[in-house]
């Protein structure tokens, strides 16, 4: 899985967290006012600007002015999602928040329609090649959000898995080199007020309406919010950037900065904390629903198909993902009963996976060890990238463990990415908390997909990619991206992994892992499955442990059809190199496919398989 801490709404920047964001951020209420005029002018230049783009038809070229409309766009993005900006290394919006106030998501919803306009007055056919895929990305990203728009997602704005209490991981990726970026980041600190008061105006609108994640899966809330709430000021995470100040900060200004964080962290932050926790636990979780499915809200069945077709890129209905996830789920258990034979077990499926979960042989007794291990891990893969790629990035990545503050309720392990431009590398983050759940027979295979080839290949990649509108470059759909990554997986034999027959169960772990998430995300949310059947389900198949295995379970039930992308892209990706190596035969090279389903960085399925069968055809015809 990769994590970026983005603000939610542009479906082309690559998924964000579910983060609750505020106004521009400023010590003093009075100054939060004053800001408003500005905003509301910046709101008419864009609007002009996107007027302009129609306006100027008949006298610029449809490519100028595309070239046009796509600048606006990402100016308007980058300058309403401050944290979207900070990710990409936009710059000047790093001391602000989103505005997630009712009447800003409200304007930001009627905005759409200008760049709708924008795209449809440019004529698709006087464009080239390129620019037509530039277009018809372009333009179903527009359309797609605006379909979105008729769910109250914004409702819902905190869960186990994003909220307020990871505002730290916009802080932590800020740029922290010279007194200006201090100034940002306390004027962030000083705004995380705003942040928390409209994410409970935002959740008392959801409990009128209805619409709250399930009651089971925000258990862990207060704990997240509790483990913020230092008596020490500089103990927790947000005042991190200001415990090494670099040398480019006078010795003068070091103190001032650290002493205004200290004030800034006592008197603003952690009050809003509490707040936000008293309101988690004696008005909200209470009032929060039972039921898990997608299907029992408003309007949820049209919701869950909605979220269906964004996170798969397809047309496929939920019964026909199950069909295919049951499918998988038994064409996998083979395979694994095929490794327990091999190895001379002498026992059942469940006692097997009971052996790898308990015996001490597979886990590490302590994190730094962990953490060594993962390292060691993608040290090994890069020298066999080569075999297989035509192109590397040159982003750097480093593997570091998960926040302690987050760690027991995030998974195994994500990846966030990082920024040439903003001088930031990636991440591969991994768990630390509860060693014993973390045996060494999953490292090969997570470490393949969250780190290379997988998310870091890719991502980096088409951050890299010229030529290409930013859009592009910075977003994402989740079946090409995911599925990818778990495509990735699969190339372990060629980069020499896997030689442990453990190793080799745990791939096939996370293969079964995915093939049961399609089962599963439609029976919740499709099929009145229950959370318990969901777990036991999960049991029979898998050799995850209790605790990744509720996790899971718990991620499926409040990201409704993300879980659906890995497999589906995989499959998917799978498929063409099948085809690919049988139209071709000798003349297949693996390191052209790879090149040229990365390409173009992240594409609809649909478009992927165009492109891919069209370079099988021009592969076909050379001499």
């Amino acid at each position: 899985m990769r994590r970026f801490p983005l603000a939610a709404r542009p479906l082309w920047l690559i998924a964000a967290l579910a983060l609750a964001a505020a106004e521009p951020a400023t010590s003093a209420v009075a100054q939060l006012t004053a800001q408003t005029p500005a905003r509301n002018n910046d709101e008419t230049a864009f609007a002009r600007r996107y007027a302009d783009v129609v306006e100027s038809r008949g006298r610029e070229s449809d490519s100028t002015r595309l070239s046009r409309l796509f600048a606006t766009d990402w100016d308007w993005t980058n300058t309403e999602f401050p944290e979207a900006a900070t990710y990409v290394g936009y710059p000047g919006q790093n001391a602000r928040w989103t505005d997630n106030s009712l009447g800003a998501i409200e304007r930001r919803n009627r905005h759409l329609q200008q760049p709708l306009a924008a795209i449809r007055s440019i004529d698709r056919a006087r464009l080239s090649a390129a620019a037509q895929l530039d277009y018809d990305l372009f333009r179903k990203n527009v359309e797609d959000a605006i379909e979105g728009t008729r769910f109250k997602t914004e409702y819902m704005p905190v869960t186990q898995l994003g909220g307020p209490q990871y505002l730290a991981d916009i802080i932590a990726i800020m740029p922290a080199s010279r007194p200006k970026d201090y100034e940002d980041i306390l004027a962030r600190l000083n705004g995380i007020p705003a942040v928390v008061d409209q994410a409970i105006v935002l959740m008392d609108r959801g409990l009128a309406a209805g619409i709250t994640p399930p009651r089971i899966t925000l258990r862990d809330v207060p704990g997240q919010i509790d483990n913020l709430l230092a008596a020490d000021p500089t103990a927790g995470p947000l005042y991190r950037p200001f415990a090494e100040l670099p040398p480019a900060v006078p010795a003068a200004e070091r103190e001032r900065l650290r002493a205004e964080a200290k004030r800034a962290i006592a008197e603003r932050v952690m009050p809003a904390y509490r707040r936000l926790r008293a309101y988690l636990a004696e008005r909200y979780i209470p009032r929060t629903r039972e039921s898990i499915g997608m299907s029992a809200l408003p309007d949820g069945a049209a919701w869950y198909a909605y979220n269906v077709r964004q996170q798969t890129t397809t047309r496929l209905t939920p019964q026909q993902i199950h069909a295919t996830g049951l499918a998988e789920v038994k064409r996998i258990r083979g395979q694994m009963d095929s490794v327990i034979a091999a190895v001379g077990f002498k026992g059942s499926f469940a006692e097997f996976t009971r052996f790898l979960r308990t015996d001490p042989q597979f886990f590490f007794t302590d994190s730094a060890s962990l953490v060594r291990a993962y390292r060691d891990i993608a040290k090994r893969t890069d020298p066999g990238l080569v075999r297989l790629f035509g192109r590397l990035p040159r982003l750097p990545y480093g593997v570091i463990a998960v926040p302690s503050y987050a760690a027991k309720s995030q998974t195994t392990a994500y990846y966030q990415g990082g920024s040439l431009d903003a001088g930031r590398p990636a991440y591969y983050f991994v768990n630390t908390y509860a060693l014993d759940t973390r045996p060494k027979w999953e490292m090969e295979a997570l470490t393949l997909h969250e780190a290379v080839p997988g998310h870091h290949l890719q991502i980096a990649l088409a951050q890299e990619l010229e030529s290409v509108p930013e859009f592009r470059r910075f977003g994402g759909y989740t079946a090409y991206v995911e599925g990818w990554a778990l495509y990735a997986e699969s190339l372990g034999p060629e980069l020499g992994m896997y030689r442990d027959p453990y190793s080799k169960f745990g791939q096939l772990t996370y293969e079964m892992w995915r093939a049961v998430r399609l089962v599963l995300d439609t029976g919740i949310h499709s099929m009145g499955w229950t959370r318990q059947q969901a777990i036991d389900f999960f049991k029979a198949n898998s050799a995850k442990t209790e605790h990744d295995i509720v996790v899971e379970v718990d991620r499926y039930i409040v990201n409704p059809a993300q879980a659906l992308a890995y497999k589906t892209g995989e499959l998917k990706i799978k498929e063409l190199r099948a085809a690919a190596a049988a139209e071709l035969g000798p003349r297949f090279d693996v390191r052209a496919f790879h090149d040229e389903v990365l390409g173009s960085g992240a594409l609809p399925l649909d478009v992927l398989e165009t492109r891919v069968r069209a370079w099988i055809a021009r592969q076909r015809t050379k001499a």
